[in-house]
């Protein structure tokens, strides 16, 4: 089987990289329960920009070639954006825990679906509009609105996914033009400059066993992002996406083991909802494609 149509291996480093994101959840969780959000990202951008600038100073042309791009204010709005959706996306971890905020992240393809027409000008059928609207219903069914007195805090997750949908949208408009090396770098620098702007500010002092922990979020954060390099590099991404939903899942038995979350009828049911839905909108895509 020839490189870049290697479905089995695809597969596995996306299940791998599952694994591993899910354990940097974990250590998110848990230092930005003890640390500032922002100082706690600001640290780990650090470390994912020393790993892009150095994949970018590795490869032909070096780091001149990789931040060469046609769309330089997409490019900074992408980094950006990322980095002020982990930020979102962490608080939420420490606010709601890992069950409920991926339950609700896991929308974000469906978003994504949503938006392509009016910010790409992709087409967008019935059916995959109605997996839309049905993976909604399972966001309610998550949030509750209706039922007692609805807690926003509940939101911040679908601000997440709805800022990483807007991410993913742009990374499709630039990539017209530019290479995936060069959305990469840009990801990794733009989106550690505009952190380290906030985090500065928010320093604090971190205990040693925590330091160690800092470490391991870093080295996690660097190993999920080559998996998923090679990931995209053995297989095409129609067959792996799916194997993404698999996060939600890991995330979910981290959030139970070592955090002592629950999880609830309503979220186990409306996080089936949004992953039927999604994976649907994924089969439509590879229908049409």
């Amino acid at each position: 089987m020839s490189a870049g149509n290697n479905a089995r291996l695809g597969i596995a480093l996306m299940i791998a990289v599952s694994v591993v994101f899910a354990g940097q959840d974990g250590i998110s969780r848990h230092l930005a329960g003890e640390y500032n959000v922002y100082m706690v990202v600001m640290i780990r951008y650090w470390f994912f920009a020393a790993f892009v600038i150095a994949i970018a100073a590795r490869k032909a042309g070096g780091i001149a070639v990789a931040a060469r791009t046609a769309r330089p204010a997409i490019q900074i709005l992408r980094g950006v954006l990322l980095a002020a959706e982990i930020c979102v996306m962490v608080t939420a971890f420490t606010v709601l825990g890992l069950v409920e905020s991926h339950a609700v992240f896991a929308a974000y393809p469906l978003l994504i679906a949503a938006l392509s027409g009016p910010i790409l000008g992709e087409h967008v059928g019935w059916r995959r509009w109605l997996a839309i609207f049905v993976g909604f219903i399972g966001v309610l069914i998550i949030l509750k609105p209706g039922l007692g007195v609805f807690d926003p805090a509940a939101a911040i997750p679908l601000v997440s996914a709805i800022m990483f949908a807007i991410y993913g949208l742009l990374t499709r408009f630039v990539a017209r033009d530019d290479t995936a090396a060069t959305s990469f770098f840009w990801t990794g620098t733009m989106g550690a400059l505009a952190v380290t702007a906030v985090g500065l500010w928010f320093w604090e002092p971190m205990g040693r066993g925590d330091w160690a922990w800092m470490g391991v979020l870093c080295i996690t954060g660097a190993l999920g992002h080559w998996l998923l390099i090679r990931c995209y590099e053995v297989a095409e991404a129609s067959a792996v996406q799916p194997f993404a939903y698999c996060q939600l899942v890991f995330a979910a038995l981290v959030g139970i083991t070592l955090f002592g979350e629950v999880l609830e009828p309503n979220v186990l049911i409306g996080a089936g909802i949004i992953v039927c839905a999604g994976l649907f909108t994924l089969w439509r895509e590879r229908q049409q494609s």
